[in-house]
Formats: structure tokens, sequence, C-alpha cells
């Protein structure tokens, strides 16, 4: 293999609890977005604009939708014959266990696929953030400052510090102290879980860390504390544009909202640093004389007779006339049926809203999960998360 100077390594085997039934038959960053998206194209789709042309992508949790959503990496122009993006399961070693056990594990145990590159630095990913970035800024930051290791910070909202790993910084960006998840922060300076490493310190460290058995092999329970008593040097980089951690349901509502306001908090519509994914070739959406849309993103294949507002719908949805949709975030293939109204939700993919059925409001975000058909008449309260075995269960009782 022809040597990089940089590869990246894309964590997306994360199960997505706190997604509830939206994660049920799929990993996190499979999960759709933005209207004809999923979470993974934004990682991916900043490393072929930062002209980073091999990626791992690190799979584990329900993987099939995964794996065959990236396919070849065609879509974001990662299909090549040195480097291009590689799906990367854990597989058996004669060791005990298959399972990544960690993030830091999970690197780990891919290390003969980095060393193919013999690459000089190593940029580490989460798959289930939506931002964009330009990950050439940060590797020229981390070259310029000799850093061990280089952390991508934002700050976040004190109430929410004690979610993140939180760090304290000297004037020149140095990091000083690493907490992960406080209880009581001591500043909101958030890791956004992306790191460039000098692969030789990379590698010494996650050998360690593998041969400690009392360690987590996560990278900040376990590495980036350890590379900071050890006296390494390590770098925050500052990044204050768009960034959401889209992994709860209000969350994942909200950063589909935030495309709907003018002006828009994070621009799809940006041909400089385009978004790209594998879509689907649908005939175009429909609009009918019934229909009354506003403030919405209604994607190819959709047939809107009824009512759209604030809402982001996505291929080949149905609402029928007399139908509503409100505030909400209707997935693939599903139908609404004359009569039904959908309020401040996110319906998953090839479900059926029967005619009076009604579906959220007021309050916490209702989910509907992926296949559900919803009896007529029947009722999913704010905050809600029904699917079909919901349905079931009451038919039953």
């Amino acid at each position: 293999m022809r040597k990089k100077r940089c590869i990246a390594m894309l964590l997306a085997g994360g199960q997505g609890s706190r997604l509830g039934i939206l994660t049920k038959s799929m990993a996190k960053p499979a999960v759709p977005f933005g209207g004809q998206y999923r979470i993974i194209d934004f990682p991916l789709s900043n490393c072929a604009n930062s002209g980073i042309d091999t990626v791992g992508v690190l799979t584990q949790y329900r993987p099939l939708q995964l794996n065959s959503y990236i396919g070849t990496g065609e879509s974001w122009d990662l299909d090549r014959n040195e480097g291009g993006v590689y799906v990367l399961p854990p597989y058996m070693t004669g060791e005990t266990g298959v399972w990544y056990k960690g993030t830091a594990n999970a690197i780990y145990q891919n290390i003969p696929f980095i060393e193919q590159y013999d690459p000089d630095y190593v940029l580490i990913l989460s798959g289930d953030h939506i931002y964009k970035m330009n990950y050439n800024k940060m590797l020229s930051w981390h070259i310029k400052n000799k850093a061990d290791v280089t952390i991508a910070v934002r700050s976040v909202p004190w109430e929410v510090a004690n979610q993140f790993g939180i760090m304290a910084t000297a004037e020149d960006g140095s990091i000083t102290e690493f907490a992960e998840k406080p209880k009581e922060p001591k500043s909101n300076k958030a890791s956004m879980g992306v790191y460039v490493f000098s692969w030789p310190v990379l590698r010494k460290y996650l050998t360690d860390d593998e041969a400690n058995p009392a360690s987590h092999n996560d990278f900040g329970k376990d590495i980036i504390p350890k590379l900071l008593s050890d006296g390494k040097r390590l770098m925050a980089y500052a990044f204050e544009d768009y960034w959401k951690d889209v992994g709860t349901v209000h969350s994942l509502w909200e950063a589909n909202m935030d495309l709907l306001k003018e002006p828009s908090e994070f621009n799809l519509y940006d041909h400089d640093w385009p978004i790209s994914g594998r879509n689907p070739v649908m005939v175009p959406q429909y609009i009918g004389s019934t229909a009354s849309v506003t403030d919405s993103m209604i994607t190819d294949g959709c047939i809107v007779n009824g009512t759209v507002s604030g809402s982001v719908l996505y291929y080949g949805v149905t609402v029928e006339e007399g139908a509503e949709v409100i505030d909400s975030v209707v997935m693939s293939g599903t139908v609404l049926k004359s009569g039904s109204r959908v309020v401040r939700s996110i319906v998953a993919e090839d479900c059926v809203v029967n005619a009076g059925a009604l579906v959220g409001g007021e309050g916490g975000i209702a989910l509907i999960g992926t296949g559900t058909v919803i009896p007529e008449g029947a009722c999913v309260e704010a905050g809600v998360q029904a699917d079909n075995a919901t349905f079931e269960k009451e038919a039953r009782a």
C-alpha cells in the first residue's frame, strides 16, 4: 500500500440506546437525517471535502443497513484504488472475545489496517454528529503546535457540560486538565469526539491500554487522561460553527428543525462544502391543489395533498388530503391517511398513520418506530414511543 500522510478511523458501532425504538434495527450512524441523508454522511463528506481519501468505518451494532448504505464509498468519492472507504467489523483473532470493548479497543483491533498505510497521523471521528469541518485545518494546527494529540473542542451550555469530556486549556490552547463527564464541570469546553493523533504515539498508548486489565479501553476515560498524566503535548482545536450531537430523540428532532430556520443554523446548500449521500432515484415530489406547505423540506417521491408546516419529509412520504404534519420529521415511505394529525414528532420509515389518529402534541417529542401501523382513531401522546408491539398490547388489554 502507498504511504498516506493521514487516514481517518470513523467509530460507527454505537447502539444509540437514547434514540429508543428508532435504533431497534439499525446503528445510530445509519439513522436518517435532513430529508435525504443519514447521520454518517456528515463525517464521510467532511473527509472527502478535506481530501482525506482513506477511511476505516468501524461497525458493530446492527451493521447490515449501515454496511449496505456505505457500499463502495462511491457516493462520497471514496472508491479509490489506493485508499477509499473500508467497513471494519470486529472479527475473531484467536483471543478471548470478538466485540469491540470500547473506543480505544476498536482502534487497537484495527492496528493492522492502519499500518498498511504507514500514516504519520490518524484522525479519529465519531459517526453520530451533525457538523461541517475542514479536518485539514485541524491537522495543520496539530502539526504547527508539535502536538501528540489534538482534540476538537466546542463550547457547550453549562447545563449540559456534564454530558461531555470537559477540558481546561492554557492561553496557547494546550490542554491542562481533562475529565470525562464530570459531575461538577470546571469549564464548558467540550470534546467533540474528533481527535488527531501522531500515529507512533497512538500506537504505543493503544498497546499499553490493551495490556491494562483495569482499563475501560476508552479514549475519554483512559487514553486521554493517561497522555495528560504522562506529560504529553495535548492541544485543543477550537470549533465554534454548528455542531450537534444527535444522540437523543429531542436533539435529533431539534437538529432537523434547525434546517428550517431563516437563516438556517446549518446550511445544507453550501456548494463549497457539499454533503453527499447514497440517494435513491425517485420521481419528483408532487404538491396537489389541496395542499398547504409552509417552512418545510419536501424530498423526491413525496405526494402531498394535505397540510405540512415546519416539517421535514423524506423520500416517498404520502400526506393525504385532510392530513396534517406540523413541526415533525416523517421518514421514507410513510403514509399519513386523511384526517390523521402528526405534531412535534418523529415518525420512522414505512409507517402508516391511519385516519383520525393523533401523534404527538405539546411537550416531549413523540417517536413512532419503523413499520408501525397506527390504528384509526389511536392517540400517541407527546413524549411517548410506540411501535406495532404497543398497539398489539393495547388490543389484547
